[in-house]
């Protein structure tokens, strides 16, 4: 599609994910001129980025010196945890706190496994440092740091060889004088250091959380610095002039320059693109609760949506020794868009295990080799050649025609490695490794719901990402929703929501206050300082663009373990705040907790400031059009999901479509980066914006 006028804004968005790099190119607020999936590069991420962008600028007709406006989110950072690539590390804690890392919550995430795996927290104990120095948790000075103290240290550093120093000290987030000093003289005597401090990192109480985030960002600091400089690099080099801005966890855009500096708050930035691209569907459609459903090719990404704002956490954890149990990894402390995560992607391999029982993820196969189909040395069968078996996944019209397939090598990986095992032909076996995967997916879904206090029947799922809707009838069905809604555009969703992501900056202050007695000068105080330096941030990528200040306290009974997030007014706080605040705390603690606790004193431990550009207007959808029955479609075999028969089913180009098509299933709705799958008993309907909308018409087991 040729730009018919140069004069809109051109904006590009890039995400790197473990399988597949998403590019889209955008002209104006919303109006998409190319996008493309290219396999990702793992030796230089770059240059698939790059082979993406070329893509999409040639099938526009433009130039990357024409665009004004330049989005990235990668894996890079989260597969270097992961997989255990980042700088050789040391802490430097106070005297006497050694041993915090090995200590941790003194607890075992699994009781009674008596080969318990504990996680890999990147640091052992002889490259565990400490200093003499001391700060109260009001941040007095108990014993002065003093600047000879550091020879021995240096010493112990220039024997261990490392690469990276993560300094947590004492409370210093009530006060980082310590921190701040230290720093500086390891920067004057050892300047080939990366250093990271925890009272710029994670400022929050609790010594466990904030040294394993300090811990994490200086880990991967040094890969991370060199990777966006030659990728800024590639870029310009390119002709692109105008800043790169990087997708953040917690779903806003910050500088190259910020993310060098604080590479931790890029982990899972490719998935809080989805959410934000979700959330922008909701707004537009008017749905209030959704679930959104993102699976690519090594994993599947689900997060809830009310009323257009995605469910935000505080904490996460990062490479689970046991994947799905929550207290087996590395706890980290960032704004993050909360989501679970599970390996079932397209890319998931499936097998026997010993007990001969089918087995699917979560090791994939990413992009090298990638599934067998793809013909680049991969043996091993996944979810994607089960698609080709089954019928649903057309090699003409695979990913643009830029990958060939093979559909006979999928059938015999599954034969061979599974079916052999089994006594299964290939169909069935694909059959089976589909159905553990969509109830993979499904089961996730509703864990999630149930952890967070709701229930997935009611909401409308919003489908994305290369395999989101190639799966989501099958695992709507599964996880009990009925309406399914597939956005334009929605193999490279996660890349799409990039574009409409706020640049905006983050922080947390520990400051702990009783809330009918606290200090209203200092607090306001702490907000005023915040908020300059959240702002400062800011202006760096968004220049003087209008901003919002969102405010939070982070409140909870006196003596209880973990906080409540609760609002405040983006002004000074006064006296009469007190009454409403207590109000805002108990209903929210009666919504998730029953009632309140009678004659407790509240206490707040934490303060946030949240500095972000203001949104968009959101144009209001069209008028509905009328329905009309789509006809004049080829068909396609494909094994039914609900009965394993053989069906004839649909074969429509979204493109043929228009609002008030109906296509009843099953159908294969096919676009440049992706296919979805209209099973038997759902019937898709373009709406007034364009979006596919499913609706199960007839339960799956009564055809």
């Amino acid at each position: 599609m040729n730009a018919t006028s140069g004069a809109q804004p051109l904006r590009i968005a890039i995400d790197i994910g473990g399988t597949f790099t998403d590019t889209v190119l955008l002209e104006g607020e919303d109006r998409i001129l190319a996008s493309t999936k290219t396999l990702t590069t793992h030796a230089n991420p770059a240059d698939g980025a790059m082979e993406g962008a070329r893509r999409v600028t040639e099938a526009a007709a433009r130039k990357l010196s024409e665009v004004t406006g330049f989005i990235h989110g990668t894996t890079l950072a989260t597969n270097a945890l992961i997989e255990r690539r980042g700088a050789e590390v040391a802490t430097i804690c106070t005297e006497g706190f050694r041993d915090i890392l090995d200590i941790g919550y003194e607890r075992r995430y699994s009781q009674y496994d008596i080969n318990l795996e504990k996680p890999d927290l990147l640091v052992p104990r002889e490259r565990s440092f400490v200093i003499r120095e001391r700060m109260s948790a009001d941040g007095e000075v108990l014993i002065p740091f003093e600047d000879g103290a550091i020879d021995d240290l240096l010493a112990q550093i220039d024997r261990s060889g490392v690469d990276a120093i993560a300094i947590c000290l004492m409370h210093a987030y009530a006060n980082p004088a310590h921190e701040i000093r230290l720093r500086d003289l390891l920067a004057e005597r050892r300047p080939g250091l990366t250093v990271s401090i925890s009272s710029k990192v994670s400022p929050e109480a609790r010594e466990f959380d904030r040294l394993c985030t300090t811990v994490a960002n200086a880990y991967i600091q040094p890969l991370m610095e060199s990777y966006l400089a030659r990728f800024v690099a590639q870029f310009e080099a390119e002709g692109v002039t105008c800043p790169i801005l990087m997708m953040t966890a917690g779903g806003g855009m910050c500088t190259v320059q910020t993310a060098s500096r604080f590479p931790i708050r890029l982990v899972e930035s490719g998935p809080a693109g989805g959410a934000i691209l979700a959330a922008r569907v909701a707004a537009r459609a008017g749905l209030d609760e959704v679930l959104s459903f993102d699976v690519g090719g090594t994993t599947a990404k689900l997060c809830l949506i009310d009323n257009a704002r995605p469910q935000t956490s505080r904490a996460f954890e990062i490479a689970r020794a046991a994947r799905f149990i929550k207290g087996s990894g590395m706890p980290v402390r960032i704004p993050v868009i909360e989501m679970i995560e599970i390996g079932a992607g397209g890319g998931s391999i499936a097998g026997v295990d010993r007990l001969g029982r089918l087995t699917v993820g979560p090791k994939s196969a990413g992009s090298e080799p990638g599934p067998v189909a793809f013909k680049r040395g991969g043996t091993e069968p996944t979810v994607t050649d089960s698609d080709i078996t089954l019928g649903y996944i057309v090699p003409d019209t695979f990913a643009e025609g830029h990958i060939e397939l093979d559909p006979e090598g999928s059938k015999e990986a599954l034969t061979r490695v599974i079916g052999s095992r089994l006594n299964l032909d290939a169909v069935a076996t694909a059959d089976g490794v589909s159905r553990i995967v969509d109830e993979s997916m499904a089961s996730a879904g509703r864990m999630h719901a149930v952890e967070s206090g709701k229930d997935l029947g009611p909401r409308t799922m919003i489908a994305f990402g290369g395999n989101g809707p190639l799966h989501a009838t099958r695992v709507a069905r599964s996880a009990g929703v009925s309406c399914i809604v597939i956005p334009p555009n929605p193999g490279v969703g996660s890349a799409v929501g990039f574009l409409f992501a706020p640049v905006s900056f983050e922080i947390v202050r520990s400051r702990y206050a009783l809330l009918g007695s606290m200090d209203l000068d200092d607090i306001n105080q702490l907000f005023e300082n915040m908020v300059a330096e959240a702002k400062g941030v800011v202006s760096q990528g968004a220049g003087n663009a209008e901003v919002e200040v969102l405010r939070t306290a982070f409140m909870r009974y006196n003596g209880q373990g973990h906080e409540i997030e609760i609002a405040l007014p983006d002004r000074a706080l006064s006296p009469g705040d007190v009454v409403p605040l207590t109000a805002a705390f108990e209903d929210e603690y009666r919504k998730q907790f029953s009632r309140p606790v009678p004659g407790m004193k509240i206490e707040i431990l934490n303060w946030s400031v949240r500095v972000a550009t203001r949104d968009g207007q959101i144009p209001p959808a069209p008028q509905a059009p009328d329905r009309k029955a789509f006809v004049g479609y080829e068909t396609r075999p494909i094994t039914c999901d609900v009965d394993g028969t053989t069906k004839e089913a649909a074969f429509v180009a979204r493109a043929d479509l228009s609002p008030g098509d109906i296509v009843p299933g099953p159908a294969l709705i096919h676009e440049p980066q992706t296919t979805t799958l209209v099973s038997v008993d759902f019937t898709a309907e373009v709406d007034a914006i364009g979006n596919l909308v499913l609706i199960q018409t007839q339960k799956g087991g009564a055809l």
